[in-house]
């Protein structure tokens, strides 16, 4: 500070003299001004040699400025100071070209490389490296080329910039020519070359090749193992580089962030989710990408919670969430479809202006539509500023998850207006509202149009919805016929498909052929066993149904918890089926009760044909009268008796026919509205009363800086059954 503070005082002196100095003082002062690295002062001594008519006698004061205004990112300085020299050479213009490199346009920068009268090998190299820094792979490779015409011999600086290049383009012939020269010219043993070479290969998928050369280098240094460390995880090797992480820490290497990231992306995807929270936890100094990667990998993995409260941490911490962080909670709180905390982290984005971007939106869309609130979703999907096809996916997905099937293929409709290209799973969401409006002829108008007008092959996911579409239109042998007509090998999406279809038309033959192929397929699968045990129950055959008990039971195939759960005050409440683990446990069955009693003088009369034991039906009614979903709904009419906004329920797996029927006669007696979303279709069923639109309150009241609570993130984990 002291140094900087006489430096000024210097350049203040010199214009209380009101005349120029000597190019000797000039030269000392421009020094100075590098030395405490303030451009600004230098340009207030620029402008003293300008204001007195100063003009040096050679380039040398003036180079130095350039090279210092290109240093410090001021393109307009450095461009000024240019076009006002009397005297230019080579020094001068590979200043400037260095300016434009580092902060000017890719255009300017070609003119201006074309544009100058003599080139040098510094001027190739500072082209070729702001090319290649801006993405510009192909020109920098361009001009690389010419370099070489000119005669003008690459240095190590040349070569990584271009191997750079080709690792950019995944150009591994280039980049095994460029490799070629460097072994011929014996200019391999620099390190930056080294691990140029090193990414380039990892980066074309031949991470063998990578290794080879990383195990040959004498003097690594850490981005030499983050660069393969990051090969490995981006070729598929999450194992390996967990591995070289162990070797990196025997050798006594403090990992750096870039590191750590890797590792924790490795962690998740080799389902290692505790050692990646142990590691981040460890961590003094965490990044922004430290922190994203634990979010996306938290959300990938079914962690929702967890991901929620580190994104509280984040806030907390005053680190600024990206646009990836921010979807990927978006995407948590979708998935736990708690739109309180969703509309939290809107607001949220809103402050930090990524509302707008298309990432954040489409994931908005989503969460909104998986809470049932598709007019907020259609309010974001209408204010983003452009869209691509993966927003109109999401906004027709979810009108289709919210059974609003007609106005999903309207906005199908208007997409193909746009004259934007649908993709594989827009039809996925256009099949599946055929399939739940039963409009057979539409639907399969739709499926031939994906090769005959759009020229995409179909996937087996669009055949598993013409397989659930002919399944509940017709006869189930047209969907076998279309199975045997596969041009791919079923998989258990098809089988599965035609098992859940037979199970509604009550096709025992059928059921038991796709059984039977989902018991080779996933021999450890439940559900196949546990569908078909229902309808074995279901017309009375119960011997059948201790057989598949027995079988499951032998093959030490695992029933997995069914459980059913509602966020009530900002806190997520978990039952299971027939559950006394509740602290409220007898007021919850005596609200149930009533409630039954309700539905029953209203015509509602428990379907006891769906419990899957064979017991007196007295214990029939008992049983399905007390599934987690009912259980769940006398709760919230307990804690919110008066409340008019929208019960939202959630189940991990698929709602039984009479909770559905319960849900819609239930929704009819205490006039609200009841959201029921399952693991089969997003939302069972909106059952009706109009309410308004809490988006625009929410979000504003989020927006001034409304942090998520971790007493209010997490579901009531005491909950311990396994009833379905």
């Amino acid at each position: 500070m002291k140094a900087k503070h006489k430096l000024r005082q210097a350049i203040d002196t010199l214009y209380s003299r009101g005349q120029a100095a000597t190019e000797e003082a000039y030269t000392q002062l421009v020094l100075d001004c590098t030395r405490v690295n303030d451009v600004e002062l230098a340009k207030r001594l620029q402008s003293h040699m300008d204001l007195n008519f100063y003009e040096p006698n050679t380039t040398f004061l003036y180079n130095r400025l350039l090279h210092f205004y290109a240093k410090s990112g001021k393109l307009f300085y450095a461009r000024d100071l240019f076009d006002k020299m009397p005297l230019r050479d080579i020094i001068s213009w590979n200043a400037l070209l260095s300016a434009h490199a580092r902060s000017g346009s890719v255009q300017d920068l070609r003119a201006l490389f074309d544009k100058m009268p003599i080139r040098d090998s510094v001027s190739y190299n500072t082209a070729i490296a702001g090319f290649a820094n801006k993405g510009f792979s192909r020109e920098a490779l361009q001009v690389f080329s010419r370099m070489q015409k000119d005669r003008f011999e690459p240095t190590d600086y040349t070569h990584v910039s271009a191997l750079n290049a080709c690792a950019q383009l995944l150009d591994l012939r280039r980049g095994k020519q460029i490799h070629g020269k460097i072994v011929v010219g014996n200019l391999g043993g620099n390190v930056f070359v080294r691990n140029a070479l090193t990414d380039m290969y990892a980066k074309g998928g031949e991470i063998d090749k990578a290794r080879w050369l990383f195990d040959r280098m004498n003097n690594r240094n850490l981005v030499s193992w983050n660069l393969m460390i990051s090969g490995y995880l981006k070729n598929g090797q999450p194992k390996k580089c967990i591995d070289l992480f162990q070797e990196m820490q025997l050798l006594g290497l403090n990992p750096d962030e870039v590191t750590v990231s890797n590792i924790l992306g490795a962690c998740f995807q080799t389902g290692r989710i505790d050692d990646a929270g142990r590691l981040f936890h460890v961590i003094k100094e965490k990044d922004n990408v430290c922190w994203t990667t634990m979010i996306v990998g938290y959300t990938q993995n079914g962690k929702e919670e967890d991901a929620l409260i580190l994104f509280n941490e984040m806030l907390s911490e005053d680190v600024r969430p990206d646009k990836f962080s921010i979807s990927s909670v978006v995407s948590s709180c979708a998935k736990l479809a708690s739109l309180y905390h969703g509309q939290v982290v809107h607001g949220k984005a809103v402050v930090l202006g990524v509302d707008d971007d298309l990432l954040v939106s489409s994931a908005l869309i989503d969460m909104y539509c998986k809470c049932g609130v598709t007019d907020d979703a259609w309010t974001v999907f209408n204010m983003m500023p452009t869209r691509n096809v993966v927003s109109w996916n999401s906004m027709i997905n979810g009108y289709a998850q919210n059974g609003q099937d007609l106005e999903a293929l309207a906005l199908y409709d208007k997409l193909l207006q746009e004259n934007l290209k649908p993709d594989s799973f827009t039809f996925v969401s256009v099949l599946s509202a055929c399939i739940h409006a039963d409009l057979f002829e539409r639907g399969q108008n739709h499926f031939d149009s994906i090769s005959a007008v759009h020229g995409i092959t179909p996937s087996l996911d669009h055949y598993a919805c013409m397989i659930n579409l002919l399944g509940r239109s017709s006869d189930v042998d047209k969907a076998v016929d279309l199975i045997k007509s596969l041009p791919h090998k079923p998989n258990s999406l098809i089988w599965s498909t035609l098992l859940s279809v037979c199970a509604m038309k009550g096709d025992i033959k059928h059921g038991e052929m796709a059984a039977r192929h989902l018991f080779e397929l996933e021999p450890i699968n439940a559900g196949p066993y546990i569908m078909l045990s229902n309808m074995y129950a279901a017309c009375g055959r119960w011997e059948d149904v201790a057989s598949i008990r027995s079988s499951m039971k032998s093959k030490n195939v695992k029933k997995f918890a069914a459980y059913s759960w509602i966020e009530i005050d900002n806190k997520v409440h978990k039952f299971v089926s027939e559950d006394r683990t509740h602290p409220e446990t007898e007021i919850i069955y005596e609200e149930l009760s009533k409630l039954i009693k309700k539905l029953q003088e209203a015509g509602f009369s428990p379907n006891t044909k769906l419990v899957l034991h064979d017991t007196q039906e007295e214990e029939k009614v008992k049983s399905i009268c007390y599934h987690s979903e009912k259980l769940a709904l006398a709760y919230c009419l307990i804690k919110k008796p008066h409340g008019v906004t929208p019960i939202r329920i959630m189940k991990n797996i698929r709602v039984c026919g009479d909770c559905h029927l319960f849900m819609k006669f239930a929704s009819d007696i205490i006039g609200r509205t009841i959201i029921l979303r399952d693991s089969n279709r997003l939302f069972v069923a909106v059952f009706h009363s109009d309410f308004p639109s809490s988006l625009s309150t929410l979000c504003l009241v989020a927006a001034y800086g409304l942090l998520l609570k971790p007493s209010q993130i997490g579901r009531n984990n005491s909950a311990r059954g396994v009833k379905s």
